[in-house]
């Protein structure tokens, strides 16, 4: 039995509604990998705790003083080891972006490939007080692998393109059940790729797996209105459409994007929204010049759950689900042109508990409450770039960086200890990355693994 005791930080609490709030000089307390307690400092909770002995257990002690205790943050999108491109397709079209770069490089995917940049992208993570992340990405079983040697918390949902064919299907759903048994940090689910790359039949048969098997199902639909027009065009229906006739809907799941969901959408989403939920990541569609953003304002009003992601750093660039916060805040005023929608809370709430339920687990992660799993980032908002400190909240949304981060710990152990990882050598893990990363980049091979035709 471990025990653990943040003494004497302050604690970002974040309520299901309403205004978020700093409680200062509070003392944390961990057992094993949940929170057992948050109290006043000083607060005797540990009297009558005794090991198998008898004698009284030993506490592992953790100084807070000027630190900020936040949920860790999860990033709600992402495909991981695309950081080994990061950089290596700027300044194109979303067409290019996929069909003269991103595509023809993951022809040169292997397993050791994809290993070597779950590792950089996990070390990453942690460092800026990313606690879990939730992927959909080839090879997931490296993904699980660099996930469990970082100590980070994961739901990895292994891709597949209905012209890969049968077989790679099966392969890709069963490395989803070997997944679902591995640990507990690690959750998973079915991965096809978007409404435009997965056919109906196998849409429906991914539909008809996850609800007998209770999985969840991650995938792309709606990314663009563009790619919605074309899904009118070519099959009288909209993405969403798509969903609900194929059962995805119905047997729950997680959105990338939806920047093209329009209001004729809302209804059916509305029907589901007790299963499903939406990933926006709003620096991507900026970059990408994507014409809209999600509509997170639309999606919350009919009670549909929205978390923050990065998408991968091949176009992203970084992981910092921090950065993606300050956007989503921003890039949502904009949307609605009105300077109190998106507030500081609101934002903070979507990085936590929205992130909560993206990740499918709403009542494990998300906030620093008793019971709840001791998924923790210390934060320090003493540098120059967030003082003066008229309000934490705002300087956590709109100020800080992922080197204010000094510790981490996810399910109870401390996997970063004053900005240092703890269960990864990152000098091994960026000298494995350098050495690799040429041979991801490579478009001498020819060929690609899609072509984007939406």
């Amino acid at each position: 039995m471990a025990r653990l005791m943040i003494r004497n930080v302050s604690v970002l609490v974040v309520p299901e509604a309403g205004e978020c709030r700093i409680d200062e000089f509070q003392d944390l307390h961990v057992h094993d990998d949940r929170i057992t307690a948050v109290a006043p400092t000083g607060a005797d909770l540990q009297v009558g705790l005794e090991d198998e002995t008898g004698a009284p257990e030993e506490v592992e002690v953790i100084d807070g003083t000027g630190l900020l205790a936040v949920p860790g943050l999860v990033n709600s999108h992402t495909h991981s080891p695309m950081v080994m491109m990061r950089g290596a397709a700027e300044d194109v079209s979303i067409d290019d972006w996929f069909n003269q770069r991103i595509w023809p490089m993951e022809v040169n995917l292997t397993p050791d490939r994809v290993r070597v940049g779950a590792r950089l992208a996990c070390a990453e993570m942690l460092l800026a007080g990313v606690t879990t992340f939730v992927d959909h990405y080839f090879y997931a079983d490296q993904i699980a692998r660099a996930a469990l040697e970082s100590g980070i918390r994961a739901d990895l949902a292994p891709t597949y393109f209905s012209s890969t064919g049968p077989e790679a299907i099966d392969a890709a759903i069963a490395t989803t059940r070997d997944l679902s048994t591995l640990d507990p940090r690690i959750t998973a689910s079915l991965g096809p790729h978007a409404t435009y790359t997965v056919t109906d039949e196998d849409l429906r048969r991914t539909a008809d797996i996850a609800r007998a098997e209770g999985f969840r199902i991650h995938l792309h639909a709606a990314e663009t209105e563009e790619q919605t027009r074309s899904s009118v065009d070519r099959l009288g229906v909209t993405p969403m459409e798509v969903l609900d006739r194929t059962g995805v809907l119905d047997a729950g799941a997680l959105i990338a994007h939806g920047c093209g969901i329009r209001e004729s959408d809302l209804a059916i989403l509305e029907r589901h929204a007790d299963r499903i939920a939406v990933a926006s990541c709003p620096k991507v569609y900026l970059k990408l010049a994507m014409g809209s953003v999600t509509p997170i304002r639309s999606l919350q009003s009919i009670g549909v759950p929205v978390g923050v992601g990065t998408d991968g750093a091949a176009v992203h660039n970084t992981l910092d689900v921090w950065e993606s916060l300050r956007m989503v805040a921003l890039t949502q005023k904009q949307r609605e042109q009105d300077a109190e929608w998106m507030t500081i809370s609101d934002t903070l709430r979507l990085a936590t508990r929205g992130g909560a339920k993206a990740a499918g687990l709403p009542d494990t992660i998300g906030a620093l409450e008793p019971g709840r799993q001791a998924d923790i980032a210390l934060v320090d908002l003493s540098g120059p770039h967030c003082q003066p400190l008229h309000d934490p909240r705002a300087a956590l949304v709109y100020s800080v960086r992922p080197s204010d981060v000094v510790t981490v710990l996810v399910a109870g152990q401390v996997v970063v200890r004053d900005r240092q990882l703890t269960t990864l050598d990152l000098d091994e893990v960026l000298a494995e990355a350098r050495d690799l990363a040429h041979t991801l980049v490579d478009l001498s091979k020819g060929g690609a693994v899609q072509h984007y035709t939406p």
